[in-house]
């Protein structure tokens, strides 16, 4: 509950009340309220429970879920022809749920710390305060690691969604007509009696179902059965009686909107309440960045981003990991989010346009894959994800209404960090193009050594290579410098499949080019640490004749400079070159010891 649905789990905190504010609806008229309420209804039963708990989690990637399982999926189904299109797809929905990212904590803390101007009207002005030291916290303990984290925090969130329940049913025992909301033409009454405001009520609307893409992307840790049981049996009831109870209120007292949420509670009560939603809001932030974790350390995996440091925080689930540069630019971004807006209701001006896009992103992705897969139903899933995808064009019209009040801030985020996706993986492909001049095919080099007749050295040296079909010119330098070949010799490749993980045992294939001389191929899952010295003892169980103790290392380590010619920009070739210089280095990436790593390398111009 606390890792799965934290995030979809604290929307009542300022959802609600952001409809009415945003759109500028009266709260005093029965017919909004049961209006809005119906929409919040059929949101919820249609994007979360319909598309994400009941379609696209069935679409997993080998136990694993995410916009970049999902793009990985759709690519693998649909053909070398849609590749291009369906991998932009999946950066652009990366790129903003990075933007979900810093805002998410921001708008969460802070909505669940505002609850103090009610409980203590004198520490109104100390809102913003407490929030960034909250979230200075928060942060400083993802060093620790989401397990230990949610085992210390993970009870409160069966405490919040029970209190969610027992608010919202206290209140709507008071009013119960906000019941017949349920049905949908209460929905089309509202937008029919005021047209005019109908995106961005949508727009506001969209706020109820934020956590829809968190909700996937935690799939690989507790598979779908368990997801779908939480849902069903606790998180989407108490949610739908917070909702209504709130609407209850506002009918018995439309000056409630101030604060609808804490006004459930009685006076007393006030204080505990905020303390509570503090914790959950907390744990649905962590939820969030864990997430930014997993998919910055996918997204390196597959070459979109520069090697960074990843602290594996599990012994015992391998996605449970930190990334320290991701988490300080996490925090930083958030808390100038929280100074710049200064409260939730600005916040929610920015909120839910790059959400909005990534989760219709995940309709377009699971379509490909539906048109191109023989799963039962076919027809009937496709028919209901298209008009899933037609509410979400509304949600991301909505949004885009908010452009002018901060709705811009994820659309920037998310487009900076794409054009820096773009400009490492286009710089690497332009260095490998430049490098692999200095290649040579493997029976060129076996007929080099046969011509330079080298002297054979008693020791066992691994030359990485990126490419499996050529010898890397560390190890042609070396022969053509030194005329020297080692007397056990071996060219390793690490490739990454689209596949989460590979099973251990099929992950190495070798071959012997000539006597002394091999190559290995290992290929490894996005989700996968990447370990060479495993891998090679992967290879030595299959092959007794390698002799990996005291094995050096070669790594190649080019320095990027910016004379060169090429299709960048003067900036992509800065950027890509400070990238480059400040990648984590690659022995500590590809967990080899220090002391065994020999480095080689020249001037590369871009």
């Amino acid at each position: 509950m606390g890792v799965v649905f934290g995030d979809v789990g604290t929307s009542p905190l300022y959802a609600f009340r952001a409809v009415f504010t945003v759109s500028g609806l009266s709260p005093a008229e029965l017919a909004n309220i049961q209006g809005v309420l119906s929409l919040v209804f059929w949101s919820i039963a249609s994007v979360v429970a319909l598309k994400y708990v009941t379609i696209v989690l069935r679409a997993d990637n080998d136990g694993e879920g995410g916009v970049l399982a999902l793009m990985q999926l759709a690519r693998g189904s649909a053909g070398t022809r849609a590749a291009v299109p369906l991998t932009l797809m999946g950066l652009i929905g990366c790129a903003l749920f990075f933007g979900d990212g810093v805002i998410t904590p921001a708008i969460s803390v802070l909505s669940a710390v505002e609850g103090l101007e009610l409980a203590a009207p004198s520490l109104a002005g100390s809102v913003v305060p407490i929030t960034v030291v909250i979230l200075l916290v928060l942060f400083r303990l993802q060093r620790k690691g989401t397990e230990r984290i949610g085992r210390a925090f993970g009870p409160i969130m069966l405490l919040w969604f029970t209190v969610l329940a027992v608010l919202g049913t206290l209140s709507i025992v008071q009013s119960p007509e906000v019941l017949v909301a349920v049905h949908p033409a209460y929905a089309f009454a509202l937008f029919i009696d005021h047209p005019g405001i109908a995106l961005a009520v949508f727009g506001a609307v969209f706020l109820c179902v934020t956590g829809g893409e968190a909700l996937y992307a935690d799939l690989g840790h507790f598979g779908r059965p368990a997801i779908a049981r939480a849902w069903y049996f606790l998180v989407w009831p108490a949610l739908l009686l917070n909702y209504f109870g709130q609407g209850a209120l506002l009918l018995r007292d439309p000056a409630a909107l101030a604060s609808p949420f804490y006004k459930l509670a009685p006076a007393a009560m006030v204080l505990p309440l905020v303390l509570l939603a503090t914790a959950a809001t907390v744990i649905a932030s962590q939820a969030v960045i864990s997430g930014v974790f997993s998919i910055a350390r996918q997204c390196q995996q597959l070459g979109f981003l520069p090697r960074m440091r990843i602290v594996h925080s599990s012994e015992e689930a391998i996605g449970q990991v930190y990334v320290p540069f991701v988490n300080w630019a996490l925090c930083l971004m958030t808390l100038l989010l929280v100074v710049a807006f200064g409260s939730s209701d600005r916040l929610a001006g920015a909120y839910g346009v790059g959400v909005s896009i990534t989760m219709a992103l995940d309709t377009l992705l699971m379509l490909v894959l539906l048109a191109a897969t023989q799963r039962q139903l076919r027809g009937l899933q496709m028919g209901l994800m298209i008009g899933v995808l037609a509410l979400e064009a509304l949600y991301i019209l909505g949004n885009l209404q908010k452009l002018g009040d901060g709705g811009w801030v994820p659309l920037a985020l998310g487009s900076t960090l794409f054009f820096l996706m773009q400009t490492w993986r286009s710089g690497r492909d332009v260095v490998a193009s430049r490098t692999a001049r200095e290649d040579l095919r493997p029976a060129e080099f076996v007929a080099l050594v046969d011509r330079l007749q080298p002297t054979v050295v008693d020791r066992t040296v691994v030359f990485l290579s990126g490419n499996a079909e050529l010898m890397p010119r560390t190890l042609v330098r070396n022969l053509q410098t030194n005329r020297v070949l080692h007397a056990q010799t071996i060219v390793m490749t690490l490739h990454t499949a689209s596949v989460p993980r590979v099973d251990f045992g099929s992950r190495v294939r070798l071959h012997e080019l000539r006597p002394g001389l091999y190559r290995v191929v290992a290929t490894i899952g996005f989700m996968d640490r990447p370990d060479i010295p495993a891998l090679l003892r992967e290879a030595q169980r299959r092959h007794k004749e390698l002799e990996l103790r005291g094995a050096a290392y070669v790594i190649g380590r080019d320095d990027v400079v910016t004379t060169g010619r090429s299709d960048f920009t003067r900036l992509q070739k800065a950027l890509f070159a400070f990238m480059s210089r400040n990648a984590e280095f690659a022995g500590d990436h590809f967990g080899i010891p220090a002391e065994q790593i020999l480095e080689s390398g020249g001037q590369v111009a871009i």
